[in-house]
């Protein structure tokens, strides 16, 4: 029997199914490597006494066959996700200590389908970051190391903690958000799989909001299938979101392996943005080539406004969260110091509770909406965005059914390297992702290859509205084609 940790999701759900293993000795295994992984920090919380007894559930469900898609499978939760009875803190100190009388809809579909919860996933603070730095509880190491060198590395962010977990064995699949590409560049950066879903296919009730009309659920794992299979139990409609769209959930894995010859997939001259990494831009070639032996035409497309969507996204995903935040005030839950007044307890409260970036995201946020320039900064954003939007339209009504793109423009890079008095430097490793959110699109990031240093490297898709089933038939092309690289060595152990 391989390693249990080492099992694909795919392969653990058809072994538990068969009997070959049980849902606690499975449980057991990555309860183990949880714990001899702690110098990854890419767990807030561990919940090993919970997991046990729902595997033992679990387990007597797959003895009377009333078994759920996910029955026995041990996941990670990103710590934005709200978890009834398990503290809740999205990285952040305002929340340490808030433990939900609730379940996120996303989770209670899991935990429905008979997955397993190890506990909650580090994250940058309230997921405003790129590299998994800005964490209360410190920054996330990558399991991967550059070749001849023991310097430790992002996972990427926010999803650091997911994405890192996943590529180190911990679990066998992680929960997930992005707002601005936080699930697809962490997938690039630890060389696994992650899917950001139209807006509106996974509901966003019970996740503590960042920007909520860019925010979306989805999931890491460690390949395409198990993406897919993940992305079935937590897509679907949900009253209590007003954004919540009502349409069938397909079995997305049955689209893997599906052939893609006749479909048309777009390359947008716009995302050969200046000093891209030679490296990226050959990855880039070698994608379109893959696609091209499948039976894909490969089109050249024009998406004008993508030189705008970065500046717009800072405005509007700032605004949104002054506003989402401006609820953490010490007042009903999470941290509160004491003052004079009521005016003195939220000034110290918030300057306590919120990190560096946060602030500086509410103040960017608060400052365009502020009146004299609301219309200056953010009406003019959201028209951008309507133009961002309009572009991935016209492309798509010429008869493109996908666009190729790199998911980042580096590998990963060093912690510290990044974090210096100029934000706009990490700020621009969004480049290539923030255009989906900015247009509500589903985009997936799949790895395809390593870097002269040894790290991976990433390609996005981007697809039409509520076509994640192409995507992922069009990912598992790539997959199959790109080099099989191997896992990192449990140098944390």
């Amino acid at each position: 029997m391989t390693d249990l940790t080492h099992m694909t999701l795919a392969e653990a759900r058809d072994a538990l199914v068969a009997k070959k293993i049980s849902a606690r000795e499975l449980t057991s295994a990555h309860i183990g490597a949880v714990e001899a992984a702690r110098a990854l920090n890419a767990f807030i919380v561990e919940t090993p006494e919970q997991a046990l007894a729902m595997a033992d559930a679990a387990d007597q469900r797959l003895g009377n066959g009333t078994h759920g898609p996910l029955e026995g499978i041990p996941l990670g939760i990103k710590d934005l996700y709200c978890t009834k009875d398990v503290q809740t803190t999205a990285g952040s100190h305002i929340l340490e200590g808030f433990v939900p009388t609730y379940e996120s809809t996303v989770t209670s579909q899991l935990w429905r389908d008979g997955a397993v919860m190890l506990g909650k996933l580090n994250l940058d603070e309230f997921a405003m970051g790129s590299s998994n730095e800005t964490s209360h509880f410190g920054a996330v190491k990558s399991p991967w190391r550059r070749a001849g060198s023991n310097a430790a590395l992002v996972p990427g962010g926010s999803s650091g903690g997911s994405a890192a977990a996943v590529a180190a064995h911990l679990c066998l699949g992680a929960t997930a958000t992005d707002t601005g590409g936080s699930i697809r560049q962490p997938a690039a950066f630890t060389g696994t799989v992650g899917i950001k879903p139209t807006y509106g296919r996974c509901s966003r009730w019970g996740i503590v909001a960042f920007a909520s009309s860019l925010d979306q659920a989805g999931p890491i794992a460690r390949n395409v299938r198990d993406s897919a299979i993940l992305m079935r139990s937590m897509a679907g409609f949900d009253p209590k979101d007003s954004t919540s769209v009502d349409r069938p959930v397909p079995n997305y894995e049955e689209a893997i392996g599906q052939s893609i010859k006749g479909k048309t997939i777009g390359i947008p001259k716009e995302y050969r943005v200046d000093g891209m990494s030679p490296e990226i831009e050959a990855l880039w070639q070698q994608g379109i080539a893959w696609l091209r032996d499948a039976g894909a035409k490969i089109v050249d497309i024009s998406l004008p406004n993508t030189r705008h969507a970065l500046p717009a996204y800072y405005i509007v995903a700032p605004a949104e969260a002054s506003s989402n935040l401006a609820r953490y005030d010490g007042v009903r839950y999470g941290l509160r110091e004491q003052g004079r007044d009521i005016v003195e307890m939220y000034e110290k409260t918030r300057a306590a509770g919120f990190g560096k970036e946060v602030r500086r995201r509410i103040m960017i946020g608060t400052y365009v909406l502020s009146a004299g320039y609301y219309d200056a900064y953010y009406l003019r954003a959201q028209k951008i965005r309507t133009l961002i939007k309009r572009d991935f339209e016209n492309a798509y009504a010429a008869g493109v059914d996908a666009i190729l793109t790199p998911a980042t423009p580096s590998a990963a890079f060093g912690i510290g390297e990044k974090v210096s008095a100029d934000p706009i430097e990490m700020y621009l490793n969004d480049v290539f992702t923030v255009t989906v959110n900015m247009a509500g699109l589903p985009g997936i990031a799949v790895p395809a290859g390593l870097s002269s240093e040894g790290l991976p490297l990433g390609l996005q898709l981007i697809g039409r509205p509520f076509d994640e089933e192409g995507l992922f038939s069009m990912a598992s092309v790539i997959e199959q084609s790109a080099p099989k690289t191997s896992l990192p060595q449990n140098w944390w152990a």
